[in-house]
């Protein structure tokens, strides 16, 4: 009898907990509209709507207001972190500020091993934007400029970004409900791509510039008219 070395016995993948599942889908119901802005949100017709547990459905909530996706209100309980456009406004100067730079110290420093896995990154976001999952879009994006960040050695600017995900990802969740958006964000995100694949790091930050520009104004239109 053979013994199979230890190394072939590791879960390289461990699979999701009921916590992390639960966590996905209502992040999702979130980013979809499906949990409006300002919408309470009851424990037991989430445990109704998910098939879980009050512990588990907690942990959730815990977990989805670090993210800033929840806030607490007195007297009312959880409801989903409301969002409006001078919160907004300060969000994308923030990152237009912080991805402009590392986009433009990325395009400086990339090598050809930079240029790959941003090259890979971009192949993954595509995918996501042809048929992924809101959640599974926010990940690809997010991937793809940590790559970024990484490559320009912005970690503290990293760092800053990642306090602000969850709203990020509201508002993109937000701008990718109107039309023609998954086509033109892509197609932003591959000139950002394209300039710094050329060392050229004037058009990779003006890249940049341009498509936090555009989302910008998207939800700038999409927060008004929900007053």
């Amino acid at each position: 009898m053979t013994t199979a070395p230890a190394s072939s016995l590791r879960i390289e993948q461990p699979p999701q907990t009921l916590r992390e599942i639960a966590t996905e889908r209502v992040r999702d119901a979130i980013l979809n509209g499906y949990f409006k802005s300002g919408e309470r949100l009851v424990e037991r017709n989430l445990c109704d709507q998910l098939g879980v547990s009050r512990t588990v459905v907690r942990e959730v909530i815990r977990y989805l207001e670090a993210e800033g996706l929840v806030e607490f209100l007195a007297n009312r309980g959880p409801i989903v972190a409301r969002l409006d456009w001078p919160q907004a406004r300060q969000i994308y100067k923030i990152r237009m500020l912080l991805e402009s730079d590392a986009a433009a110290d990325c395009a400086r420093a990339a090598d050809a091993a930079v240029k790959a896995t941003l090259a890979e990154a971009l192949q993954a976001l595509g995918a996501a934007y042809d048929g992924g999952s809101a959640h599974e879009l926010f990940e690809a994006s997010t991937e793809f400029y940590h790559r970024i960040f990484v490559a320009a050695g912005h970690a503290v600017s990293w760092d800053v970004v990642n306090r602000l995900n969850g709203r990020i990802s509201r508002l993109r969740g937000m701008t990718l409900s109107t039309s023609d958006r998954h086509r033109t964000g892509f197609a932003r995100m591959t000139r950002i791509y394209e300039a710094i694949a050329a060392n050229d790091p004037e058009a990779a930050a003006a890249a940049v510039r341009a498509h936090i520009e555009e989302v910008s104004e998207i939800a700038r239109q999409q927060l008004a008219a929900q007053d």
